[in-house]
């Protein structure tokens, strides 16, 4: 037996960078796409400067984070969600060293009410040339939303 699941594509986070939907809602469940602190309708990355072949000159990981949480909210609000519903939280960072303790003090002040599971792990690279994407899972508890 199959769940019957509904993509999810919001009008206000960035688009994709591939062929998936921004969510997907499975029951009372929603699991976000990776997201990214690109800006809708343009290439536009906060805080980062790039070279003419494309390459990162320099990143602001404070206007990334901020711009991240804001898409990771426009989706879950388009889902029929809230930042308050998310249960878990993968966060992917470029420079664990570097970024780790500024992202961390920004993650507090997003996240000092409700607190999902998080775990944050550092890679080589992002499909595009950001320093910072997060993997969330959420709940949708409106009666209205639940299939």
């Amino acid at each position: 037996m199959s769940a019957v699941s509904e993509h999810i594509h919001s009008q206000q986070a960035p688009e994709p960078v591939g062929l998936y939907p921004h969510a997907r809602r499975v029951g009372n469940l929603l699991f976000l796409s990776g997201v990214g602190p690109r800006v809708r309708g343009s290439k536009d990355i906060p805080g980062v400067e790039l070279d003419n072949q494309g390459n990162i000159v320099s990143y602001d990981i404070e206007a990334q984070c901020h711009s991240v949480f804001r898409n990771v909210r426009a989706v879950l609000e388009d889902a029929g969600s809230s930042w308050d519903n998310l249960v878990d939280v993968t966060v992917f960072l470029t420079n664990m060293k570097r970024d780790f303790a500024t992202y961390n003090r920004i993650y507090a002040e997003y996240f000092s009410t409700n607190q999902p599971c998080r775990t944050t792990v550092e890679i080589t690279a992002l499909p595009t040339p950001i320093a910072i994407e997060l993997k969330c899972i959420a709940v949708i508890d409106s009666p209205d939303n639940q299939r």
